[in-house]
């Protein structure tokens, strides 16, 4: 597993003072405001932070050290990431990039239906696309499919709904 995990891009500047506007790419902007540092770009530099806040569903940062709109411009399009081992996730919540590549099989009938490509938020759940090669497969990720993730083990056992493999 990636020591750094992707969490969001800094797309602008907000005010005089050195903040910068980050996009966040989490479930909430508020999980970013839980953070004392965040790292930057391809080099990962670890920047301190002085303070956070949600703004319109954007995360305006001050950083130390980024005191002028020239400093916190010199940021802008800059990915910004977090250190897994600052977060503590929930049970039953994973960070997207675990879950890519995971194989995906049957809880009854241990079938393997492929592997995770890509996870689509669409408001209501996730729903992951599986492909096995040939075909894509979109599950969603909802208790009645989905009966357990072993990211260890690499894999997701579910319980498919009616038709959901069924061939055309």
């Amino acid at each position: 597993m990636k020591e750094f995990i992707e969490t969001g891009k800094i797309v602008n500047i907000h005010g005089l003072q050195g903040e910068v506007k980050i996009m966040p790419w989490s479930d909430s902007p508020d999980f970013l405001c839980e953070f004392d540092f965040f790292y930057c770009g391809k080099d990962k530099k670890s920047l301190e932070v002085e303070s956070s806040r949600v703004h319109k569903n954007m995360v305006l940062v001050k950083f130390r050290g980024i005191d002028t709109p020239e400093k916190a411009n010199a940021l802008r399009n800059s990915i910004v990431y977090i250190n897994r081992n600052d977060v503590e996730l929930e049970d039953g919540t994973y960070f997207i990039q675990d879950l890519i590549g995971l194989s995906v099989k049957d809880a009854d009938t241990g079938k393997e239906y492929g592997t995770v490509r890509d996870i689509f938020q669409t408001g209501a759940n996730d729903v992951y696309e599986i492909s096995d090669g040939e075909k894509k497969y979109l599950v969603p990720a909802i208790p009645d499919v989905i009966v357990r993730t072993d990211i260890e083990a690499g894999e997701i056992i579910i319980r498919p709904l009616e038709g959901l493999f069924d061939e055309d």
